[in-house]
């Protein structure tokens, strides 16, 4: 078992956005950023129209189009781009995905949930903080 699972959308995700942070405010095309991040140029596209139905990147057409983000780096935390992707931040405190354990507490001490709060903590940073 991973103790960190994403999915495989949400790291290219990430990376994605990363990647027009980094661009200087110029247009990045999908081309590019697929052969930056070694990756399938359709499976990003479809990533990137994710990202643009939740109003963080936006494309632009004609020969010096390409992606860009919607908002400063600095309005856009590594959260908002996973739950584009992935829906709601999961924030399970068991690792059965139970509500409430058979036991009083868990068997891990707090672990679990003091690793949700490292992992949460590090998605409230913004683009403009990497």
């Amino acid at each position: 078992m991973k103790i960190l699972n994403m999915s495989q959308g949400a790291v290219l995700g990430l990376h994605a956005v990363m990647c027009l942070s980094k661009s200087d405010g110029q247009p990045v095309t999908t081309q590019e950023a697929a052969e930056l991040l070694k990756v399938s140029p359709a499976h990003l596209s479809k990533i990137f129209q994710r990202l643009g139905k939740a109003g963080l990147v936006k494309a632009l057409r004609g020969p010096s189009g390409g992606y860009l983000l919607q908002k400063a780096p600095s309005a856009i935390r590594l959260r908002d781009v996973f739950e584009a992707l992935e829906g709601p931040f999961p924030m399970n405190r068991c690792l059965l995905s139970r509500p409430r354990c058979a036991w009083d507490k868990c068997m891990l001490g707090t672990m679990l949930q003091d690793v949700h709060q490292i992992v949460a903590r590090q998605f409230e940073k913004r683009l403009s903080d990497l």
